[in-house]
């Protein structure tokens, strides 16, 4: 068994995979380049495997009691009048708003809490250089210090430094033409317990959700191609977000002058990831880094864990390095593909550019979430089926148990 492990990236993709080997008796560092665990983001939802890896793991409960309390999803017109609204009890949690939404910093927060007994955590470093012979990887960090492991797993995320080091130019993005910045405004008394989404002509939305924690979360959404923006610097990108939506109604001039004050704008021009092969040598790659299926899939938070798990167990059933690894990715390929198969017009839907367009789609919304489309609606929104068979870990699970 490959004993010692260097995981870079400490969200949710890397804290469960500390969690799993270092249960599993692997020796783990968490490198993350952040200078201390970063709490903050949007919603995200665990859903089918996920949330039965949180069970395995004994944290489903607290992901639960520690969620945003959204209550279901309503699509609003100008005034605030839903035209259509899917509640989250209506299909089993497999609509817009499943069972489990928790924000991203929380979920990472809860999964880091329980690895840390199991791994050793170091932040304000990172990953500048890997060299592999035929018994480990010699990594020297940004820091000065060079050690050797038996395996690395890259979970950076979506533009991951180190992907681009041990693989570059293997990545071939596909971009989603759609923009979205997310932040943190204040609530005010009419936010409910609703994800409110509101489409405004030209292609943009605006979504409001609720989160635990006394405020609201923001996301402002534009369809088109726009690439370069991915270079811009913040000041720039708030600028054109300031000028395109000046006009757009409902509750922009609240969350636009929020925009200007607010601590956690993220901005994010949407590109999957899509690579060839996710290891090379004594290197793996894991979650976003691996496979960004952009927010339009919905289920980014269950395939981190989901891999994340699949990678540990089979490092844990196997001596051979790259056999495992080769493993994992054919257990974890047919979700994530199936993940990726988001058809780029269903930005285009989701985001009218005429008023005309907003009242059909907002029709059609509200037929689909009427009693007999409801259960074929939220297979939309359900997520991937091709999930891993769990069952091949049993004898692993039940050892970390112990």
């Amino acid at each position: 068994m490959p004993r010692r492990v260097l995981i870079t990236g400490a969200s949710i993709a890397g804290t469960t995979a500390a969690w799993w080997l270092g249960r599993a008796g692997f020796d783990v560092t968490v490198v993350e380049r952040t200078p201390a665990f970063r709490d903050g983001g949007q919603n995200v939802d665990v859903r089918g495997v996920g949330r039965t890896i949180l069970r395995e793991m004994g944290l489903e409960r607290a992901a639960l009691e520690g969620g945003t309390g959204e209550e279901g999803t309503a699509f609003v017109d100008g005034a605030g009048r839903p035209a259509a609204r899917f509640m989250a009890g209506d299909t089993a949690g497999e609509g817009p708003t499943a069972e489990m939404e928790i924000l991203r910093g929380d979920l990472a927060r809860l999964l880091f809490e329980a690895a840390r007994p199991h791994a050793a955590f170091r932040f304000g470093d990172s990953v500048a250089r890997i060299d592999e012979d035929d018994a480990a990887a010699t990594v020297t960090f940004a820091g000065g210090a060079t050690e050797r492991f038996d395996a690395v797993i890259v979970a950076e995320g979506v533009g991951s430094a180190t992907r681009e080091q041990v693989f570059p130019g293997e990545n071939d993005p596909r971009w989603m033409d759609l923009t979205i910045a997310y932040f943190t405004v204040p609530r005010t008394p009419d936010d409910d317990r609703f994800w409110r989404w509101y489409n405004a002509p030209g292609g943009r939305s605006l979504s409001l959700r609720p989160d635990p924690h006394g405020t609201t979360r923001a996301m402002l959404s534009l369809h088109g191609p726009l690439a370069e923006a991915q270079a811009w610097d913040t000041a720039r990108r708030k600028a054109f977000l300031r000028e395109r939506f000046a006009d757009a109604g409902w509750q922009i001039p609240r969350v636009l002058a929020a925009l200007e004050t607010t601590d956690d704008f993220y901005f994010d021009v949407l590109r999957q990831v899509r690579m060839r092969r996710w290891s090379r040598g004594r290197v793996v790659l894991t979650g976003d880094a691996a496979w960004c299926a952009t927010p339009l899939a919905g289920i980014g938070a269950t395939l981190a864990i989901t891999g994340a798990r699949v990678l540990a167990g089979e490092m844990a059933g196997s001596d051979d390095v790259p056999g495992a690894f080769a493993a994992y990715e054919r257990a974890m390929r047919p979700m994530v593909e199936e993940a990726q198969g988001v058809p780029k017009f269903v930005p285009r839907l989701m985001h009218p550019r005429t008023r005309s367009g907003i009242r059909l789609l907002h029709a059609g919304l509200w037929a689909a979430s009427t009693p007999p489309l409801r259960s074929a609606a939220a297979r939309l929104f359900g997520g991937a089926r091709a999930e891993p068979d769990l069952t091949r870990y049993a004898g692993e699970r039940a050892e970390a148990a112990a």
